[in-house]
């Protein structure tokens, strides 16, 4: 129906113009919307407000214009004009029936575009560093990241879904030390293990594992490890050259080759409890991108040889400094420390350019909102590439918040002392993890219920939704063993019968659905969908627990069993763009 009124008002236009009312040079974006209330129509423009300046008159006398011109339609009983120019259009009901033959016949294809064009979009989302499990914050990000992926597809998208793993720098020597630590007790030395070292029980578990299948290969006497190291905070000290200290002091001992081999004991079983735990929520990549591949290909170099041969590169305190402040960013940032080691920012920006060089029209960043100030250094790099720094979109997540009752728990994964994300979809299921996360604007703080989410109650929201879609089932299910049949062209022909508040009122929230999944894909923000399904399944209970069925009258009955199984259908198709179940009973 929207694609029909932006077709009448189009022609519309093409009229003024050959009036000489509007430039013929002019092609104005025509929006047409759902009202808020069907009092005022049921979809409204904002076209003579839109076109008032360059056709250089006022907006109510050109919506007069607009509307006197409008071709004659039959979909069309009535056009008003409200308020400072808007055209509002109210629609045979008959018309809107046909929402219901539509959903029917194009099942989960209905609501699907193709405005997308096919263009290439990345969506780099998650790549939590590898130093230990998932925790419930990552899950918001996973949840989000892969809506996102998934509405874009749905709406023409060519989307690629990248995880970037971070498996170089100062955070993995780290977590490699503090594993060879803990080898080192399983091998009977005595060691202080350092406060700022990664404390968790997967720790041990890698180290115990290690030991066994390796036995005393990486074993060294523990006053070597710590002979002439830096006092640790807990001593007086300073923790963070402690633990510097004690990873030069293994790669000392061990050297290259097996410093490698505890290297890649721990991050082979982190990662791979990563993918595991992403698949089972329903998470999955088409690309595990290696920071170490930009090291080991020289890509980090030729980046920093673009910036210095664009002039943003300079010396000072014995750094390499990249001049970002040139280029918005509030200061200037270190590439190159004074001891030669390349810095995060480096690395993140030979990535960037490698991720633009692969030639995506489109790469969005999803990141938590504590990386905020990350973004305008980011862009500064992309500008001084000499890339189109409009390509990169920086979408930011809050990290979710758990509360046990009023018991809020605990998310260090330093301190080892974290809820993870196996333990959360343990506790809730999949479905109910990936509902709440994506239920709130992703730059909201979010405070996750596991009461609620575990509840078996129309409080729960999807729960509630859920339980629309088995409710659809279980008519279904009773129409089955009371020996009747859905007649379906019977139920389409008598499609006028649905005259009820109730009914009508799913029939309009069910011509809201694909212009909902657009806006959800091109705004990013999938709690729209969310807002829609729980709108839906509103209606339904509502409908449900006002009228009956199954009732004698078939030609009813099967008018209105069409209409509940569209109802089914369109909780099925959203519920399954976020990658969650859609159960027959509950």
């Amino acid at each position: 129906m929207k694609q029909k009124l932006v077709s009448l008002l189009q022609q519309s236009v093409e009229i003024l113009k050959s009036k000489g009312i509007l430039d013929k040079k002019l092609n104005p974006t025509i929006n047409v919307d759902h009202t808020r209330d069907t009092r005022h129509g049921d979809f409204s423009t904002n076209l003579a407000m839109v076109l008032a300046k360059p056709a250089a008159t006022n907006p109510r006398q050109l919506a007069e214009k607009i509307i006197s011109i409008l071709p004659a339609d039959p979909l069309v009983f009535k056009i008003e004009l409200a308020g400072p120019g808007f055209i509002n259009f109210f629609i045979n009901a008959d018309a809107q029936f046909q929402i219901i033959k539509q959903i029917h016949d194009e099942g989960r294809q209905f609501g699907l575009s193709k405005i997308g064009s096919g263009k290439k979009v990345q969506v780099e989302f998650v790549s939590a560093n590898p130093t230990g499990p998932l925790h419930v914050g990552h899950g918001r990000g996973a949840a989000y990241g892969s809506a996102i992926a998934d509405l874009l597809t749905a709406v023409g998208f060519d989307v690629s879904k990248e995880y970037y793993v971070n498996d170089a720098g100062r955070q993995m020597d780290i977590l490699t030390t503090s594993v060879w630590l803990r080898y080192l007790e399983e091998c009977g030395e005595v060691v202080t293990f350092p406060l700022n070292g990664y404390r968790g029980e997967y720790i041990r578990d890698i180290a115990f594992t290690l030991h066994k299948n390796r036995g005393n290969e990486y074993r060294r006497p523990s006053e070597l490890v710590t002979e002439n190291i830096p006092a640790d905070e807990t001593q007086g000290g300073d923790k963070e050259k402690h633990i510097d200290a004690l990873i030069d002091r293994a790669k000392t001992l061990l050297g290259s080759s097996l410093y490698d081999d505890v290297f890649q004991a721990g991050l082979s079983v982190i990662l791979g409890d990563i993918k595991q735990d992403l698949e089972e929520f329903g998470v999955t990549f088409e690309e595990w991108f290696s920071e170490k591949i930009l090291m080991e290909n020289g890509s980090i170099k030729e980046a920093l040889k673009r910036l210095d041969n664009a002039g943003y590169l300079y010396k000072k305190d014995g750094a390499t400094w990249f001049s970002s402040s040139q280029l918005g960013d509030d200061k200037d940032r270190v590439v190159v420390r004074d001891n030669g080691q390349v810095t995060y920012f480096a690395s993140d920006i030979a990535y960037h350019m490698n991720k633009l060089d692969r030639g995506f029209d489109q790469v969005i960043n999803i990141w938590g909102a504590d990386h905020h100030g990350y973004i305008p250094r980011i862009r500064a790099a992309m500008q001084a590439l000499g890339a189109d720094e409009s390509k990169l979109k920086v979408l930011l997540v809050q990290f979710a918040i758990l509360f046990r009752g009023t018991e809020k728990l605990p998310m260090s994964t330093r301190s080892g002392d974290f809820v993870t994300l196996r333990q959360l979809r343990s506790e809730v299921g999949k479905d109910a993890a990936r509902f709440f996360y994506v239920m709130r604007k992703s730059d909201q703080h979010m405070n996750f219920d596991l009461k609620l989410a575990t509840s078996k109650t129309n409080e729960n929201p999807v729960f509630y939704v859920q339980y629309a879609h088995a409710r659809v089932c279980s008519v279904l299910r009773q129409l089955d063993e009371k020996g009747w049949k859905r007649d379906l062209l019977l139920g389409m022909d008598n499609l006028n019968l649905l005259d009820e508040e109730y009914e009508l009122a799913i029939i309009t929230t069910l011509s809201k659905y694909s212009e909902t999944l657009e806006r959800a894909a091109l705004q990013y923000e999938p709690h729209l969908l969310i807002h829609f399904l729980r709108e839906l399944a509103n209606n339904f209970h509502t409908y449900y627990n006002a009228h009956q069925f199954l009732t004698e009258d078939a030609t009813l009955r099967n008018a209105r069993l069409n209409l509940i199984c569209a109802t089914k259908q369109i909780l099925a198709n959203g519920l399954s763009l976020l990658n969650i179940n859609t159960p027959e009973s509950m």
